[in-house]
C-alpha cells in the first residue's frame, strides 16, 4: 500500500510545485536531498521554490519500503513514506544564510522489530509506540506539524549545503498486532509526539 500511493503523491507534489513557478515572479527552484534521512536507507527528494526575496517554500517525499532479514533479530521493517511541506523566511536573502519555517507533515508508516536506543521527544495521551516496537508490530497513519531553523552555505554557482532541525507535534493513529507475518491485531489507539520532526544535512541543486 505504501508504494502504491507513491505516483500519485509525486504527481501531486509536481503540480503544487509547478504552480508555485508559474506565479512567482521571483521564483528561482532548487532539488535537494537530505544524507541524514538517507542514511536511515530512506531515500528523499525535495523542491524548494523562491517566492520572494527572503522567502521560499519547499515540498519534501520521503519513501522507506525495505525489510531487513537478520539471523539474530529476524526480519526488521520501519517502512513509512513522508510528505513535509514548509513555507521559510529567510534573514538575509533566499538560498543564503540563516532560516525560520513553518512545515506541516503526514504519511503512513508499517514498523515492527525495531530497536530505537533514544528518541529525540516524548509520546502523551497515549501509548509509546517507540518502546512497544521492539516486542510488537505498527501501522497507521500521523500527521502534525512544527517549527524549524536553518542554515545553507553557497558552495557555488548551483550547489548549495544546508544544515536544519525542526520540532513540533504530531497526532498519530495506529494499529497494533502481534511481531510476524499476519500476525493478529491486539489494538486501535491514538497518541500523540512532541519533539523534533527534522533534521538535516542536505545537498541543494539550484537551477
Amino acid at each position: 500500500m505504501i508504494v502504491k500511493r507513491t505516483r500519485a503523491i509525486l504527481f501531486a507534489l509536481a503540480m503544487i510545485v509547478s504552480c508555485l513557478v508559474v506565479d512567482s515572479a521571483h521564483a528561482q527552484v532548487a532539488l535537494k536531498t537530505n544524507f541524514l534521512y538517507d542514511a536511515t536507507t530512506t531515500p528523499n527528494l525535495g523542491v524548494e521554490v523562491g517566492l520572494s526575496r527572503k522567502s521560499t517554500f519547499q515540498v519534501v517525499y520521503g519513501l522507506n519500503p525495505w525489510k531487513f532479514n537478520t539471523v539474530e533479530h529476524g526480519e526488521r521493517k520501519l517502512n513509512h513514506w513522508l510528505v513535509m511541506p514548509e513555507y521559510r523566511w529567510w534573514t538575509c536573502t533566499k538560498f543564503n544564510g540563516h532560516f525560520f519555517g513553518v512545515h506541516a507533515m503526514g504519511g503512513q508508516f508499517n514498523a515492527a522489530n525495531v530497536d530505537f536506543p533514544f528518541m529525540p521527544g516524548v509520546f502523551f495521551g497515549g501509548a509509546d509506540l517507540i518502546k512497544g516496537l521492539k516486542d510488537y508490530s505498527y501501522d497507521g497513519k500521523y500527521l502534525g506539524g512544527g517549527i524549524t531553523y536553518g542554515y545553507q552555505w553557497i558552495l557555488n554557482r548551483h550547489f548549495n549545503l544546508e544544515a536544519e532541525i525542526g520540532v513540533g507535534v504530531d497526532h498519530i493513529w495506529y494499529n497494533k498486532y502481534e511481531c510476524g507475518d499476519c500476525g493478529p491485531k491486539l489494538a486501535i489507539g491514538q497518541t500523540n509526539y512532541a519533539g523534533v520532526t527534522k533534521v538535516g544535512i542536505s545537498l541543494l541543486y539550484l537551477f
